[in-house]
């Protein structure tokens, strides 16, 4: 099998063409400029046996970066499992946003910050790169979730402290000056799970209204935050007036919503009452 033969395949099975492409390259250690340049090139039979397996598991709906074994995120190369959510772009917007929150904060300190939910440590990892002085703590309650971003923080050189437990469980005593989390928040009826069923099902949804984690989060964390800190959630796009109704009951003010590159409302925070250390 050539190169083009490769890719003639994975338009049958429905697979986009630059998936193939990625997918190809991965097997053959080349990049994509070189399989434009060499459609001709021949497969040895490995190859062809591994290309036309993870062509297949594609078109079957296996997420590409399961796959290849990466996803980039705000800039870094993260190894992902099947143990985690793929990190999606959408959620750069809360990285993006923490950013903002940590630069408001006062000049020269050192400030705390905690991922709750890590995952693959996409966002502990990426607001630790963009700002090296602040003190990141990520959890997780996944053991293979934890151990996968051990990893990616030992690869990419970024020292975090990872805590075992769920939420706020395992931070019992300890206070943050910036809480961030991408939590599973789609309602457990939702028919979009079905074309997602490759992803770990805790990680996408707390059954129920898929309003729980996010319930659980914003109940607990007044014990957790120091006064001025921000809690900082990303939601599903059709819940970010229950998410501020919670925050508010809750004793936060204000309450703010920020939309994606879609437009979508996808990250709400707010503010714990007092001022900042």
């Amino acid at each position: 099998m050539r190169v083009a033969e490769a890719l003639v395949l994975a338009r049958e099975l429905g697979v986009a063409r630059l998936d193939a492409q990625l997918l190809l390259g991965h097997h053959l250690q080349r990049p994509r400029s070189w399989l434009i340049a060499h459609d001709d090139a021949t497969l040895d039979a490995d190859a062809v046996a591994a290309v036309e397996a993870d062509l297949r598991r594609r078109a079957a709906g296996v997420p590409l970066a399961y796959l290849v074994g990466e996803r980039e995120f705000h800039g870094l190369a993260l190894r992902v499992t099947p143990a985690v959510l793929v990190p999606r772009p959408e959620t750069e917007l809360l990285v993006d946003w923490a950013l903002q929150r940590l630069d408001a904060l006062a000049p020269g300190l050192a400030a705390t910050v905690v991922d709750l939910g890590t995952g693959s440590g996409a966002v502990a990892l990426a607001v630790k790169q963009a700002r090296p002085a602040a003190r990141v703590t990520a959890t997780d309650a996944q053991p293979a979730a934890l151990e996968l971003a051990r990893d990616n923080a030992h690869r990419l050189g970024l020292a975090l402290e990872f805590v075992a437990g769920d939420w706020w469980q395992p931070l019992t005593g300890r206070r943050f000056d910036l809480a961030v989390s991408n939590p599973p928040y789609v309602a457990g009826d939702d028919p979009h799970l079905q074309a997602l069923a490759h992803e770990p099902r805790s990680a996408l949804t707390p059954e129920g209204d898929g309003l729980a984690a996010l319930r659980r989060l914003i109940a607990s964390a007044p014990q957790h935050l120091n006064p001025g800190a921000w809690l900082l959630l990303e939601h599903g796009h059709d819940q970010a007036d229950a998410v501020r109704r919670l925050f508010i009951e809750r004793g936060f003010q204000p309450a703010l919503t920020r939309r994606d590159l879609a437009g979508i409302e996808r990250c709400t925070g707010a503010r714990w009452p007092g001022e900042p250390l």
